[in-house]
């Protein structure tokens, strides 16, 4: 895995600051990056970005915020697949479908970019660098899915949620997000619940326990990553299915 450059930690792009955990690029890669992102508009929360059904006319660069992949069923349950954060594109190769298979819908206020298909396609064609760190970028993405279906299948509930935050830390420091050890989780309890498999209930309950084991500190949107190392333990998370490498040190 290559190493971060200089120029990737200096920038203030989410978008090249992941693409850089991935593959080395030049700065005529950078300069374009810039180019295609510098117009986020801003979404208010619960804005659904894209609809299970509609056919899909463009893919989401997420600037600011948080947003979130789920289905429902006909009941109107919800199952949150994945959450989408600074840095991260949704659906890099969704011009070859007919249809979305599933909604993506914004948790926080989000500044957000839209590119047409056409933009991606020329970015896969006339910038390797970029396209290998974007297919890497999708990579990872069926391998945190694969994570998080072990998540709700095989972990007890304090172990789900603290794997979680584990995940979203090393996410979000790798894209500038994480000051101090905090970061914003602008989410419900009903959010967390969507997304684990547990009830409200077991929701609070094991955040209460992580909070009195002193290992997170979660107010008012924020989360405080106390004490790491033993997070990790307790929910036995390795990052390396996220492919950070040398990225998430730096």
């Amino acid at each position: 895995m290559t190493q971060v450059t200089s120029s990737a930690v200096s920038s203030s792009s989410p978008f090249i600051r992941k693409l850089e955990a991935f593959a080395v690029l030049s700065d005529e890669d950078r300069l374009m990056l810039e180019r295609i992102s510098t117009e986020p508009y801003v979404v208010d929360p619960q804005t659904d970005l894209v609809r299970e059904g509609d056919k899909p006319d463009g893919v989401y660069l997420i600037m600011e915020g948080m947003a979130c992949r789920h289905k429902r069923l006909v009941s109107g349950a919800r199952q949150i697949m994945a959450y989408l954060v600074p840095g991260d594109l949704c659906d890099l190769d969704v011009a070859l479908l007919d249809q979305m298979d599933h909604t993506i819908t914004t948790l926080s206020d989000c500044k957000v970019v839209r590119l047409s298909p056409k933009t991606v396609a020329d970015i896969m064609e006339d910038h390797p660098a970029v396209a290998r760190g974007l297919r890497i970028g999708t990579l990872v993405d069926e391998a945190t899915l694969r994570e998080w279906l072990l998540n709700v299948g095989r972990r007890t509930p304090i172990q789900r949620l603290a794997h979680l935050f584990c995940e979203l830390f090393e996410r979000l420091a790798v894209v500038g997000q994480v000051r101090h050890d905090s970061f914003s989780l602008p989410l419900a309890h009903t959010d967390l619940a969507d997304t684990t498999g547990l009830t409200k209930v077991h929701v609070t309950r094991s955040i209460q326990e992580l909070r009195r084991q002193r290992l997170i500190d979660l107010t008012d949107g924020d989360l405080k990553i106390l004490d790491l190392p033993r997070l990790r333990e307790i929910a036995g998370f390795r990052a390396n299915y996220l492919h950070l490498g040398d990225a998430a040190a730096a």
